[in-house]
């Protein structure tokens, strides 16, 4: 694989820029999916993709790795045009998308086969073996792709994103559907992989892998509406958050629907018999709960919001560009 001429400006923790983008602007007909949004991200960083079904995340990942040409902005992916210069940009990515996409009536090893003569590998053989080693499937590497498990199928798509040493790994919700044990495996090795210097790109709608990303940023309806670490988009998410419980399920049941006919109120979410109840203006969210306050058998408590709370306001409040 030839090097990619990465671009000059560094990031944060003075590693080169692998993503440069800025305006990135996508429509389908009448729609814009993706509307002018700037991305900088640093070689090695695991940045996440949130956002609601529709937001605009897959389109992005396309976008950038040169699936999918912009209608509008500018920037550069490894370094080069994301305009001109796709076919460039997919010999050095890796990419994993939503759905298993590998031959289910072929062994481990020759879809790993195959594969490495799609990428004219110098040494496929030895490359294959090398990448089973890796992700711990030479055990399995006759099995059948087709009798595979999620989390060993999740494995064999991550092997066939990596063999041919990708700059920029794209992951398209690559969990979905897995259990807790192997998509904590997988983050593992995402993580190992990114101490290598692998840079990685992944959508998801799970919060704990959110909190896992070394950055984030929040897509609806096409619209990039925060970014930065964990920590920098709940400062700067100005969300407040109570968390109420009561004696019975019922009390908080009723209180729930109570709440939420309240302005200033900008969500109610059940976590079990706890309710989370948050506000953009900590002020009126005060006053909105303070008939409540006083009721002997509800427990009030203050809370730094979640990511998820932060989650569900932001989706209340975009616009849906279906609409």
């Amino acid at each position: 694989m030839n090097d990619a001429p990465f671009p000059a400006d560094n990031g944060e923790a003075g590693e080169p820029l692998v993503i440069d983008v800025r305006g990135l602007t996508k429509k389908f007909g009448a729609r814009t999916v993706v509307d002018r949004v700037d991305m900088q991200v640093a070689r090695g960083e695991i940045y996440g993709f949130l956002g609601p079904n529709g937001s605009g995340k897959t389109t992005t990942i396309r976008l950038l790795c040169g699936l999918l040409t912009p209608d509008g902005g500018s920037g550069t992916c490894l370094g080069y045009d994301i305009l001109t210069q796709s076919p460039q940009i997919k010999l050095n990515v890796g990419y994993m998308t939503q759905k298993f996409s590998l031959y289910e009536d072929l062994s481990i090893r020759e879809n790993l086969d195959f594969i490495a003569s799609i990428y004219g590998i110098a040494d496929p053989r030895a490359t294959v073996a090398a990448t089973l080693e890796k992700l711990n499937l030479t055990g399995r590497a006759d099995q059948l792709a087709g009798t595979l498990s999620g989390g060993w199928k999740q494995r064999l798509a991550l092997a066939s994103c990596i063999m041919h040493r990708p700059k920029l790994l794209l992951l398209d919700e690559p969990t979905a559907g897995v259990d807790p044990k192997a998509r904590r495996e997988f983050w593992d090795e995402i993580h190992r992989l990114a101490d290598e210097g692998l840079t990685v790109l992944v959508s998801t709608h799970y919060m704990d892998e959110a909190e896992r990303c070394h950055k984030i940023c929040y897509l609806a309806y096409g619209k990039l509406l925060a970014h930065g670490t964990v920590q920098e988009v709940l400062a700067s998410s100005g969300l407040s958050t109570w968390s109420v419980t009561g004696r019975s399920q019922r009390r908080v049941n009723m209180l729930a629907r109570e709440l939420a006919a309240r302005p200033g109120i900008g969500m109610v979410a059940p976590f079990g018999s706890t309710l989370h109840v948050s506000g953009l203006d900590k002020a009126v969210l005060d006053e909105a709960i303070r008939p409540w306050r006083a009721e002997s058998d509800l427990v009030w408590m203050e809370e730094a919001p979640t990511l998820e709370d932060v989650f569900i306001v932001m989706m209340k409040q975009a616009a849906d560009n279906f609409q």
